[in-house]
């Protein structure tokens, strides 16, 4: 039985996608295609930075002297 690959995010994906049709492409801006990867990765950084901010409100306001442990 194969091994589990590693799961790859879809951000990290369509940087690839991008990049590859970026190499040998003569007109990226023209194409409807690279438009479109363009916008799904918009979307997928936009999903992303909207969870981190989600968490970090859901975690709550800490106030510096209880995270800090006292020695002694």
């Amino acid at each position: 039985m194969a091994g589990k690959q590693t799961p790859e995010s879809d951000e990290a994906r369509l940087k690839k996608k991008i990049a590859q049709k970026l190499s040998n492409h003569a007109n990226p801006d023209a194409d409807s295609a690279m438009r479109s990867l363009r916008k799904r990765l918009k979307r997928e950084q936009r999903k992303r930075r909207a969870s981190a901010l989600r968490r970090r409100h859901a975690g709550g306001n800490k106030p510096a002297e209880a995270a800090a442990p006292v020695a002694g």
